[in-house]
């Protein structure tokens, strides 16, 4: 029974430690029989090959060397039954076109190992078709000028092939001979166009250079006239008045006797021969001479460098590589060339969601926006600003800089056709957007303009550009300008100008004062307009025009530096400026500030909001940008002229290129205008204001109560005939010394005879409203 069990618990040790031998030799088999390898496809290698960097070199190189032997064959020289029978395929096919077909081959080899070699390029479809389109055209042509029959010449290789005799024939068959030339040559001409990427746009711009041109001939053409016609009038009346001396003398000469006879003895009473005639000639009054606009040849004619092609086509492709690395998919849609920057509109794509890819889910536009580094990283750029999206427009204006910044000259806008449709006295030119068109403003719509930006950003160029823009179109009778320049080097260059009020102010005294007599015209033309009554300018004016009197001159205040007035004298700048700002629209007064430190001291609340009108150049921080124009952008501004123009009623700020004025240009124009209308009055109204008594003075000194008060005792002694000092006391509810002072003054101003006796009141002199 013991060695039974023992037996039994052996074998069952055994069973329980020995591994299973069908699973062990089931790995075995495995391990010893691999499966055969799946024999190797010659297909997929090959395209493998081809899709490689050097299959696809040696491919392009095959192409050439392809095209080139197929030249060669066709010329003759090489001879083959392979290479043959391609070239009779091709003239069977082109006709006299084969030879273009076979340098199309190497041409688009040369283009493929170029693109695969040295750049990068950006295939697109449109040059192809209109290659394709001028050329199916030029077949056409020749196998309509071909001498033999159609079917015979394309056995014999003339003409255009089989495609040039299926085109004409199937034209002509339908029209006539004539029309079908005339259609095939309108087909070359609108692929040739299609070719070279010539749009109509360019055509426009081909007319308007021509124009431009034929213009500035004519002008040049009619001044050499003008000046050949004064120097002829000169002449002529040289020659009169020396006949005149001689015809003045000749008469005596023929009535004196001989010299025997002295002159002396001859009758002194009796009068030469004109003499009788003279009373009969009724005095010629003095004509006051009509001023004439400057002309445009005064200032440098338009010129900027253009971008090439190629260069806008690097750009492109380096953005939308750019993106995509990123995981954001678009596309170049459409380039705007600007003077300074040129805006690549980007189109956002679609993104794949899912694991079958199918649905998708669009571009945000914040996604753009924020690779604006990279974008900037990846084109080298000085700076990048990114407008998402475009106003008006359904793209992302990426605005990238150019190497060369274009220099945009005031001629080159004042005579493009957008700046000529703006009728308005007070226009002046701005520069040029982003995609070259020519932009103006209206300086009485704003009505006032706020100009920053740091130093050497372009704002004292700008305000002279203004000046020059507004001198070109006004008379000093329709026009005066009003220069403060604390900076004391940027606007005197318009001393001497007729259009000034007598020279650029520059002390800080005479500064406020300027501002104060700017009130105080003010305030004179709005009494004016309610004697009337009329609301504006413009009606006054026309009521002067039906009297017969001369017209009110729009007056223009150029302010170059605002923070020195700011620091200097904060609250009476401020409040001079917020005034005229919120009073002076309707009576023709318009401001023009600059300053280079748009802070929050300097632009302040009030004069912000009374300033709709604003230009950023460019400027130290977004913050700058923030108080300015109330959006950031300005940081990233080029300088030389590089702005943001906020129009009134714009809800988005537009990127110019300032125009450019040259100190030589700005002589000319100031010696043009004092030949016609003479030098500026040396006596500024304000300094003849201020040797005067009365109450404009002493608004001009600042004293604008006392100055009320004064008005008040005038009208009240004007009412009572006479009047005393305690009367003004009285009436007025004053203080008696200065009680005492208003009738000083009025005795001063010959208003009030001098004082007879202690308490007696004195008699009133002038009872008319002009001694106000």
């Amino acid at each position: 029974m013991t060695k039974r069990s023992a037996t039994r618990q052996s074998k069952t040790a055994y069973t329980m430690a020995r591994p299973r031998g069908g699973a062990t030799s089931q790995r075995r088999r495995q391990t010893k029989s691999p499966p055969p390898p799946a024999p190797r496809k010659i297909g997929p290698a090959l395209h493998a090959a081809a899709r490689s960097a050097t299959g696809q070199q040696l491919l392009s190189l095959a192409l050439i060397l392809f095209g080139m032997v197929t030249v060669v064959t066709l010329a003759g020289i090489n001879t083959g039954t392979l290479i043959t029978a391609w070239g009779r395929l091709l003239v069977f096919i082109f006709g006299w076109g084969a030879y273009v077909a076979a340098g199309l081959l190497v041409c688009l080899g040369l283009l493929w190992m170029r693109h695969l070699v040295h750049c990068p390029m950006l295939w697109r479809w449109r040059p192809f078709l209109g290659f394709e389109l001028a050329f199916f055209g030029l077949l056409a042509l020749s196998h309509i000028f071909v001498r033999q029959e159609g079917w015979d010449a394309v056995l014999s290789g003339h003409g255009g092939g089989v495609i040039g005799w299926a085109l004409s024939f199937s034209f002509i068959y339908y029209t006539t001979p004539l029309v079908t030339a005339f259609l095939m040559a309108v087909f070359v001409l609108v692929g040739v166009g299609m070719a070279f990427d010539i749009t109509a746009e360019d055509f426009r711009a081909l007319g308007r250079r021509l124009r431009a041109a034929w213009s500035d001939y004519r002008l040049a053409r009619m001044e050499r006239a003008a000046a050949e016609a004064a120097a002829a009038a000169r002449a002529a009346e040289k020659e009169a008045a020396r006949r005149a001396e001689g015809s003045t003398l000749g008469p005596g000469l023929a009535i004196s006797p001989p010299p025997s006879r002295p002159h002396r003895k001859t009758s002194p009473a009796s009068p030469p021969a004109a003499t009788p005639s003279a009373p009969e000639t009724p005095p010629i009054a003095p004509v006051k001479p009509q001023l004439t606009l400057p002309s445009l040849t005064l200032l440098q004619p338009a010129r900027a460098p253009v971008l090439s092609q190629e260069e806008i086509d690097r750009k492109s492709r380096i953005i939308e590589q750019t993106l995509t690395q990123f995981g954001v998919p678009a596309r170049v849609t459409e380039v705007r060339q600007g003077p300074t920057v040129t805006q690549f509109g980007v189109t956002p794509g679609f993104v794949a969601r899912g694991q079958d890819g199918e649905e998708q889910r669009k571009v945000r536009v914040s996604q753009i926006s924020a690779l604006a580094d990279d974008l900037k990283l990846a084109l080298a750029a000085r700076s990048l600003r990114v407008e998402a999206p475009v106003p008006g427009r359904a793209v992302v204006g990426i605005e990238v800089p150019n190497e060369e910044i274009g220099l945009v000259t005031l001629r080159r806008v004042l005579e493009s056709p957008e700046f000529a449709q703006c009728h308005q006295p007070l226009c002046f030119a701005v520069g040029l957007d982003v995609a070259g068109t020519a932009v103006g403003a209206n300086l009485s719509a704003m009505p006032h303009l706020l100009v920053a930006g740091t130093t050497g950003s372009g704002k004292s160029v700008f305000v002279k550009a203004i000046a020059a823009s507004l001198i070109m179109r006004n008379t000093p009778a329709e026009l005066r300008l009003i220069a403060i320049d604390p900076k004391m080097v940027e606007l005197s260059h318009l001393n001497g100008l007729p259009h000034l009020f007598g020279k650029a102010e520059m002390e800080l005294e005479r500064i406020l004062r300027v501002l104060r007599w700017v009130t105080v015209e003010m305030e004179d033309r709005y009494k004016r307009f309610a004697r009337v009554p009329v609301r504006n300018l413009e009606e006054y004016n026309r009521h002067l025009q039906r009297q017969g009197e001369a017209p009110m001159p729009r007056i223009v205040v150029l302010v170059d530096e605002l923070a020195d007035l700011m620091m200097a004298a904060p609250d009476e700048t401020e409040r001079s400026l917020t005034r005229i700002a919120q009073m002076a629209r309707a009576t023709g007064i318009h401001l023009v500030v600059a300053t280079q430190r748009p802070s929050t001291d300097v632009v302040t609340g009030l004069i912000k909001a009374n300033f709709p009108a604003r230009v950023s150049f460019a400027v130290a921080s977004n913050v700058d940008s923030r108080v300015i124009l109330d959006t950031p952008g300005a940081e990233s501004l080029m300088g030389q002229g590089d702005m943001l123009f906020l129009a009134p009623d714009a809800a988005a700020p537009r990127r110019i290129q300032g125009c450019y004025i040259s100190d030589e240009e700005l002589e000319a124009l100031i010696h043009f205008w004092q030949q016609q209308a003479g030098a500026t009055p040396a006596r500024a109204p304000w300094d003849a204001l201020a040797e005067s008594s009365g109450p404009g003075q002493w608004r001009l000194e600042g004293e604008t109560e006392d100055a009320a008060l004064l008005e008040k005792a005038i009208a009240l002694a004007q009412q009572q005939g006479n009047i005393s000092t305690s009367a003004i006391q009285r009436r007025l509810r004053i203080s008696y010394p200065r009680a005492a002072r208003l009738m000083e003054q009025m005795e001063a101003m010959g208003i009030v005879g001098p004082q007879t006796a202690a308490g007696r009141k004195r008699q009133v002199l002038s009872g008319d409203d002009d001694a106000v």
